[in-house]
């Protein structure tokens, strides 16, 4: 299994896409959830076929889409998805909110565990529910559901629950016990729960994914997940993900959404998806073992130049949680960051009040820009703040362009 390696500097200054677009090149991005890593070579054959053949029109009722997915679930998760209803839209994002919009009236309370991806805040709202923050507890092996809140909230008259599995921004898959107990909470106060599963195929070697409609009839008969392509294979921008219910009232539920929310979906995303899940293991696997490279490097960088910096080792995903409280960068160390060192991080208070002292590094990079970061954030002094003397020291040391 070869590893995948980073495109060259000069590649990914001429990329479009968030991630090179939003800062100047002077500016190392480290922030928004794409990849430095070049197309998986199926996907690539697909979209130069459909281009070739003009196929650029609407996403057909009848694609593989669905066969795809349910094989790729087997080989990798042992999920047996045989009689199982799945939809197709543009994004996990869209299809949260379509479900809320089904399962909760306006204002009903639905559950959400800061720190989490910051959009989920959002999609309640767009929804026309309300948020209840159930913050993740310190189980002493790192942040967890905290299941005895998480009843108190359901039983408080919560309608919904969006679940992270694996959790965005620790990379933690909670385990098949606590999904279990979950389920069976849900299940006691009539709570939906929608999984978002959409780093699942980033779990790293040695962990497990555990998909949440697989753990009882509990989780089946009342819950739904959500699943795409676009983080593994790095294709947010082709828009398209699935819809997934296991039992006969969810199954339902799909069935009489709106056809817009299927037509939604992007021609070149169902096929590039369909590819990725058919014939992209080999390229993920190389993937997982440069995120594994990275993380190790992380580690070193971390305790080598940032010592005061904690972290807990993520088991999926390409995105580390960063405590840089003991730096004293205050609530938002990205933004200080930013301006000090030239490093782009996602700032720790999005993802709710427990990340304040917080920021999100995205390490699918190289290896040479993963420490250049670290040594152009180590050079910023602890304690310093915005615009004092001297807090520029060290932010030109490594080249704007490192690889």
């Amino acid at each position: 299994m070869a590893a995948v390696t980073s495109d060259p500097i000069d590649i990914l200054r001429s990329r479009t896409s968030e991630k090179w677009a939003e800062h100047p090149e002077d500016v190392l991005p480290m922030f928004v959830a794409e990849m430095d890593y070049p197309l998986a070579e199926p996907i690539r054959r697909a979209l130069h076929d459909a281009i070739d053949r003009g196929d650029a029109g609407y996403v057909a009722s009848s694609n593989p889409l669905a066969t795809a997915f349910r094989g790729f679930a087997q080989r990798r998760w042992g999920w047996d998805l045989t009689g199982a209803r799945l939809l197709s839209t543009a994004d996990v994002s869209m299809g949260i909110v379509e479900i809320l919009r089904q399962v909760t009236e306006p204002g009903d309370r639905v559950v959400i565990t800061p720190p989490v991806y910051p959009p989920f805040f959002d999609l309640v709202a767009e929804a026309g529910a309300s948020v209840a923050a159930v913050p993740l507890v310190d189980a002493g092996a790192g942040l967890r559901l905290d299941l005895h809140a998480l009843e108190r909230a359901f039983a408080a008259g919560a309608r919904a629950f969006v679940l992270c599995n694996p959790h965005n921004p620790l990379g933690h898959p909670h385990s098949r016990d606590e999904l279990t107990e979950l389920a069976d909470l849900a299940a006691a106060y009539g709570v939906r729960v929608i999984s978002d599963e959409i780093h699942a195929p980033l779990v790293h070697p040695g962990s497990t994914f555990t998909p949440y409609l697989s753990v009882s009839e509990s989780a089946r008969a009342s819950g739904f997940a959500l699943h795409s392509a676009s983080k593994a294979w790095n294709i947010a921008g082709l828009k398209c993900a699935l819809l997934v219910a296991e039992g006969d009232e969810p199954a339902r539920i799909l069935d009489r959404m709106p056809y817009e929310v299927t037509w939604r979906t992007g021609q070149f995303g169902m096929l590039a998806s369909t590819a990725a899940y058919t014939d992209g293991d080999e390229w993920l696997d190389g993937v997982l073992s440069s995120l594994t490279s990275n993380l190790d490097l992380l580690d070193r960088l971390l305790r080598e130049h940032l010592p005061e910096v904690s972290w807990c080792r993520p088991e999926a995903s390409y995105l580390a949680w960063l405590d840089f409280r003991g730096r004293g960068w205050g609530n938002d160390p990205a933004e200080h960051i930013l301006r000090e060192a030239k490093v782009a991080l996602s700032p720790g208070p999005g993802f709710g009040e427990p990340g304040a002292g917080f920021a999100r590094m995205n390490i699918a990079c190289s290896p040479g820009l993963l420490e250049g970061a670290i040594r152009r954030i180590a050079a910023v002094p602890p304690g310093t703040r915005t615009g004092e003397p001297g807090s520029q020291t060290g932010a030109g040391e490594i080249p704007a362009r490192a690889t």
